[in-house]
């Protein structure tokens, strides 16, 4: 069936059987190219009824499929044309593993973060409206991004003008089904078949005609039963028309309601209930395993192929440590719980772990509340994420100085999820914010005596560290560390390498032994260890600084600043990332493209006059 798909079109042709049968090839051919290039797996399989029945029903491009996140969209992408091209999924040069404006006129939205997809259909909406056209709008939201605000204030506005859009809730049954699952399976047909309504509306005429005293009881009547009927239905408040729940992998079930549903006009919630992961075993026992996976065979689907010790597990252990020692320690997340290495925090310390779901804003204004309150919360957050959360970061955290800690996981370049969630803005944001600090460890003992100076320090601080493995650390080893000063690990007469994080670890194998370069841990990004800086000029050094990180307002830019402001004009080169947004690939592919790897720093250092110097023979 597959083989015959060139784009949703060729989907009206096909029998009921047919479609069943390339449901099943979608599934396989999903887990197959997940096993070599990894993806959001289970997402994706858990969507493949749904997205089959929508692009037999809608007429995409010109009916506009939003996709929320967009991490469920893989059998989207293999029926819009790109079934040939989906073996590059989330590789350099190929295709996004969200959906992506530009690369299909079939994507509707550009997507990678969660809950944005109602406020661009509404928008989207606005301009159809105004423009006098006719095409529909589907969005397609699962139940953890409709926790986010921005998705609740779009249903109001939406509820409150009343625009035609069908939205599509995909519950999976982890967040929003306490609230939402217990529904009569009365509302599974309510309002859906056009009869209904022209039932209702002519019921209405004639008792009009017979009485407008009986019309008007007959009406209050009716409201006060809807009332009654819904009061378990969150989105009644909201003025939208709710069908469900149903099965979201009766293929014959969507297609039939997606049929009737196309028809209706008006704000209309289809709520879906489906399982991450269905038709592959190993993902539906363990969803969150198989959420998003590295490389793995799938004929022996033990799991992904990662292995070692990351960066957030030794976030995690160590915060673990701290909190036995310190019941005032809360860990927040939004909705990152293993991500951000804090299960065993979870586990051990329930009381203390507050998971606020999809809602970066409420995780750091949470953390405000605590510290406000003489608790010492820390706030595990992805560098992307973390930018959704910026005017909290500010109003609610840094105005007062409050003792909470930013957890900044996934800083830098991330590798395959692409330009959505490499974490190359945090320090040129964050650094422009009075009271607050910036950090960035080179290992695990670094990071761990980062977090306990942090807390002993006070204030706003933000320890941003890569994504990948680091070596571990002996549980109970808190080295020191001297607040706000630099650590220079190789020394040198000529240049000065100022890097931090991963790019550290590329400083020191360009230097080799050369003994005109020096290297220096500049694990202080604000403040800026500057009396070392002042100490290097001193010595006539010249700077180079490399950063994995947006070079436009980064860390090279704070170093010109203060060189600046001490009145110091001396030669300095800065490496970072250029003024576009950087694609998917290889996380050390990207750094080689970018110029802030090994050779890339050798490349500057020859440039400004340090040239290799080369063994006997070569």
């Amino acid at each position: 069936m597959l083989d015959g798909i060139e784009g949703p079109q060729d989907l009206k042709r096909l029998s009921e059987r047919e479609l069943g049968e390339l449901v099943e090839e979608l599934r396989s051919e999903i887990i197959r190219v997940t096993a070599q290039t990894g993806g959001h797996l289970a997402s994706s399989l858990g969507a493949v009824e749904l997205i089959v029945a929508l692009h037999r029903v809608f007429d995409s491009p010109r009916d506009k499929i939003l996709f929320d996140v967009g991490h469920q969209a893989y059998a989207h992408k293999l029926l819009t044309g790109r079934r040939d091209r989906f073996h590059t999924l989330r590789q350099e040069g190929g295709i996004s593993g969200f959906t992506k404006v530009s690369e299909s006129p079939h994507d509707a939205i550009t997507v990678g973060h969660a809950s944005t997809s109602l406020a661009n259909a509404l928008g989207m909406a606005l301009a159809r409206d105004v423009k006098g056209e006719d095409y529909k709008i589907v969005a397609v939201i699962g139940d953890g991004a409709l926790t986010g605000g921005m998705a609740l204030a779009a249903l109001n506005k939406i509820g409150e003008l009343g625009k035609d859009i069908l939205i599509i809730l995909n519950d999976n049954e982890m967040s929003i089904s306490p609230n939402v699952g217990a529904l009569n399976r009365y509302f599974r047909s309510l309002q859906v078949q056009r009869w209904v309504q022209g039932a209702e509306a002519t019921g209405k005429k004639v008792l009009e005609r017979i009485s407008p005293k009986l019309y008007g009881l007959a009406d209050r009547a009716k409201e006060a039963a809807k009332l009654l009927v819904h009061q378990e239905n969150p989105f009644y408040a909201w003025r939208l028309r709710y069908v469900g729940p149903v099965d979201g992998h009766d293929l014959r079930g969507l297609i039939y309601l997606l049929e009737h549903l196309k028809a209706l006009e008006g704000p209309t919630i289809l709520h879906i209930v489906t399982k991450k992961g269905y038709g592959y075993k190993v993902a539906e026992e363990d969803p969150v395993k198989w959420h998003g996976v590295g490389p793995f065979d799938p004929k022996a689907p033990q799991g992904s192929k990662k292995k070692g010790y990351s960066w957030s597990l030794a976030f995690g252990d160590a915060l673990v440590e701290l909190a036995q020692t310190d019941e005032r320690i809360y860990a927040i997340t939004p909705a990152m719980r293993e991500g951000s290495g804090l299960t065993e925090f979870a586990e051990r310390f329930p009381e203390r772990y507050v998971d606020v779901g999809i809602a970066e804003d409420v995780a750091v204004t949470t953390g405000a509340g605590l510290a406000l309150s003489g608790m010492r919360p820390v706030v595990a957050i992805y560098s992307t994420f973390l930018q959704r959360a910026v005017d909290q970061v500010i109003h609610d955290v840094a105005i007062e100085n409050l003792n909470v800690i930013f957890a900044i996981d996934r800083a830098g370049l991330v590798g395959a999820d692409g330009p959505t969630h490499h974490g190359v803005f945090d320090i040129s944001i964050l650094r422009a914010i009075p009271n607050l600090k910036i950090l960035a460890p080179k290992d695990a003992a670094e990071l761990r005596a980062m977090l306990k100076a942090a807390f002993e320090v006070g204030g706003p601080v933000a320890i941003r560290y890569p994504r990948g493995q680091t070596d571990p650390v002996q549980p109970g080893l808190w080295p020191e560390i001297e607040w706000g000063r630099w650590e220079i690990v190789k020394e040198g007469d000529e240049v000065a390498i100022l890097a931090f994080g991963k790019t550290l670890g590329y400083a020191l194998e360009a230097a080799g032994d050369d003994p005109r370069v020096a290297v220096v841990n500049a694990r202080f990004i604000k403040p800026l260890d500057e009396a070392m800086l002042r100490a290097l000029v001193a010595r006539g050094m010249r700077i180079l600084t490399v950063e994995d990180h947006q070079l436009c307002g980064g860390f090279g830019s704070a170093v010109l600043e203060a060189l600046e402001a001490m009145g110091r004009s001396v030669p300095v080169r800065r490496l970072g990332l250029p003024d576009r947004f950087t694609g998917q690939g290889k996380i050390e592919r990207l750094h080689q493209k970018a110029g802030i790897d090994a050779a890339g720093i050798r490349r500057a250092l020859a440039e400004m006059g340090v040239k290799p110097v080369l063994a006997f023979g070569e």
